[in-house]
């Protein structure tokens, strides 16, 4: 049942996500203060790539589904009406430019179906990848596969993103922070649901050894969410700021590194198909990470911007990272993304 207010006012969740994305509009306030990792490769400059520019070939296919470039416009927002509109420009875009889509946490529209709106992009994108979205730990109070169901079905999404977000939830004021047996619960959800699961991280990265869990667990595909990009502890903590407590610094540079995540679970699940994100800023990065062993690439927080614009602003933006995808590819010399991830990296020992 949908709860009932007056339709001006926000339900806490509902202000939680408007000042999370008013936050998140400024890159430098909430930034992770370690870097991605990815600046610690080049690639191998081929000067004879034996390669035309206009032929190359970006097509992939994500868990089961063609795109048409190595792209998931990351999950961001939704529960209130500027979100609407966000989610809707970013959808538009992906259906013009073939790529993916996730969309923000859905718990506010489970709590009250009055917003469900916010998320709804498929009569805007019918043929795209359109992935749901709840936090995982709210397996642990009281959300069963029923909810994730309600999720799918409330978007018509090809699959569900569980995120995980351990760091955010004990600082957030508002946080469920009992992560225990949620291996379970997430095995369960894979298991009795009808749609692939995919699990990220929020930007603290994903390790080795929860990848292997994850995959024991039955996910279809992990999002690495590494450091380096938006910081969600900076967001929480910017958020305490405003409300005049003390903005801490203790957990900044928590995290594992977008590179190093990326490279730890590849080598731990090889056979599982991986998104690289948290700090994903050009095509040169997408270009790295794919010859890393990423399937495909996130970006979020950049597109916000745009997306308060037009959907056409989406649009260029990523023609942009699509064209610099591009390049990368020419100066190696891979006709496609096969052979971009057979490309050679070299890896700076001494970084910053």
């Amino acid at each position: 049942m949908a709860v009932k207010r007056d339709k001006n006012s926000l339900s806490p969740t509902q202000q939680r996500k408007k000042e999370h994305l008013e936050l998140c509009l400024d890159e430098s306030a909430v930034s992770a203060s370690a870097p991605t990792g990815l600046d610690r490769y080049s690639f191998v400059h081929n000067a004879l790539p034996e390669v035309d520019l206009d032929e190359i070939d970006l097509s992939v296919s994500f868990l089961g589904k063609p795109l048409k470039a190595p792209l998931l416009i990351s999950s961001m927002t939704g529960g209130f009406e500027v979100a609407r509109m966000v989610n809707r420009n970013l959808a538009v875009a992906a259906q013009r430019l073939g790529v993916a889509m996730g969309i923000g946490s859905q718990r506010v529209a489970i709590e009250d179906e009055s917003v469900a709106e916010s998320f709804k992009v498929r009569d805007l994108a019918p043929d795209i990848l359109l992935l749901a979205n709840l936090g995982a730990v709210q397996l642990n109070y009281g959300y069963t596969v029923e909810h994730c169901r309600k999720a799918v079905r409330m978007i018509q999404a090809d699959a569900l993103t569980l995120h995980l977000n351990a760091l955010q939830e004990a600082v957030q004021p508002e946080g469920n922070r009992n992560f225990k047996g949620l291996a379970a619960r997430i095995a369960e959800v894979c298991r009795r649901l009808e749609v692939p699961v995919l699990v990220k991280e929020v930007g603290n990265g994903i390790s080795a050894d929860v990848a292997r869990r994850l995959k024991q667990a039955g996910v279809r595909a992990i999002d690495v969410a590494g450091q380096g990009g938006t910081s969600w502890y900076a967001v929480e903590s910017k958020r305490a700021a405003q409300r005049g407590k003390k903005a801490s610094l203790t957990f900044a540079g928590w995290g594992i590194p977008t590179e190093e995540a990326l490279v730890q679970v590849r080598q731990a699940v090889p056979d599982l198909e991986l998104v690289a994100s948290g700090g994903i800023r050009s095509g040169l990065d997408i270009a790295k990470s794919i010859a890393l062993g990423a399937n495909i690439a996130a970006i979020g927080q950049p597109l916000l911007k745009p997306a308060l614009d037009s959907a056409e602003k989406v649009v260029e933006f990523l023609l942009e990272i699509i064209d610099e995808i591009k390049v990368a590819m020419l100066c190696v010399g891979a006709a496609n993304l096969t052979a971009l991830r057979q490309a050679p990296l070299v890896r700076r020992l001494e970084y910053p």
